[in-house]
């Protein structure tokens, strides 16, 4: 599946985007996201407070209890506000 990342996810990743196969046992997306902070520095990094991470699926946002099977496209980015 592809990942994005975005603002200051990406910044802390130091790539955009790329393509990844997880584990079968990371079934979701906060399984996912604690994954991807075990995979080095600047993934702890960007993932640190997993909770502020939201999550889209496909272009349809989720929560982080969201199933990953069959995903195409998993996009990470933080908190956005109004403006």
């Amino acid at each position: 599946m592809k990942l994005k990342y975005f603002a200051w996810v990406r910044e802390r990743i130091g790539k955009p985007e790329e393509t990844i196969e997880p584990p079968p046992s990371v079934k979701t997306v906060e399984e996912l996201i604690a994954w991807l902070a075990a995979r080095g520095e600047t993934y702890a990094h960007a993932f640190e407070t997993p909770r502020v991470i939201r999550a889209a699926i496909d272009h349809a946002h989720v929560k982080q209890d969201a199933a990953i099977a069959g995903a195409r496209e998993i996009a990470f980015f933080p908190p956005m506000t109004g403006g």
